[in-house]
């Protein structure tokens, strides 16, 4: 497992990890720089649901614990970062970041590599990214359902791809890079979650009023409510407990 290489200008702790106080434009700056460095690594998000699963997983808490960068990806942890004293700018989704990236590596000649979601949703966002960026550079691709990373790890190192984007659930994509981003070679490995889904037209987002008003999870819920009630229902209870606790122990 490679250690952390990099350093944004302001990190605060909270919630016993990392969180990196910077904007959107702060954050593509600061991956830019560790793309041009050549050296492995790692950018992470949190949002309330992986708050709430690290405080029960070590493993994946130190994968967040080594990130070069970590984004407060939903609006509840923009929220709660701000209730406990720290100023977070704003939220950084990986969507919104992977977009980002997307234009610099059409204009700088970046391979990129995509890893994750189902084939079919996988050729339908390739195909779509491909044509709203002109010129990007698809040094490969993988579905995210295989039972050996060896191979894939090798397949991605011999693309020479700059940029890695890991469209799995958490904590397996963090587990998947923590454990060998080294191996995966000089490049900056970003989990994207459903990101390509809602590329590929499968899923989905929504309106940018749910999106500013932290209610994003809601939208989810009135889509999915049978698969995703226990997430954010119960997910997000536990999230307020972990905030309130974190600030009584401040105190």
């Amino acid at each position: 497992m490679a250690g952390r290489v990099f350093q944004t200008a302001q990190r605060a702790l909270i919630f016993g990890m990392p969180l990196d106080l910077v904007t959107m434009d702060e954050t593509v700056a600061a991956c830019v720089d560790l793309i041009e460095g050549g050296l492995p690594s790692h950018h992470v998000v949190l949002n309330a649901g992986k708050v709430v699963l690290a405080s029960k997983d070590d493993r994946l808490r130190d994968s967040i614990t080594r990130a070069d960068i970590v984004n407060a990806d939903g609006q509840s942890v923009v929220w709660a970062g701000r209730f406990l004293g720290h100023r977070v700018p704003e939220r950084v989704t990986g969507i919104d970041l992977m977009h980002r990236l997307l234009i610099e590596a059409a204009m700088r000649g970046w391979a990129v590599y995509f890893l994750g979601a189902r084939q079919e949703v996988l050729d339908a966002a390739i195909s779509s990214l491909t044509s709203s960026y002109p010129g990007l550079v698809i040094a490969g691709a993988h579905d995210g359902y295989f039972t050996e990373a060896a191979p894939i790890v090798h397949e991605v190192r011999a693309s020479r791809a700059r940029l890695l984007f890991v469209a799995m659930p958490s904590p397996a994509k963090e587990y998947l890079v923590a454990d060998n981003l080294s191996d995966f070679g000089p490049l900056l490995a970003v989990g994207v979650g459903g990101s390509l889904d809602v590329v590929a037209g499968h899923v989905a987002r929504a309106p940018r009023w749910m999106q500013r008003s932290g209610l994003e999870w809601l939208y989810r819920l009135l889509q999915e409510p049978k698969r995703m009630w226990r997430r954010y229902l119960v997910g997000n209870s536990r999230f307020i407990w972990l905030t309130l606790r974190e600030r009584l122990t401040r105190r």
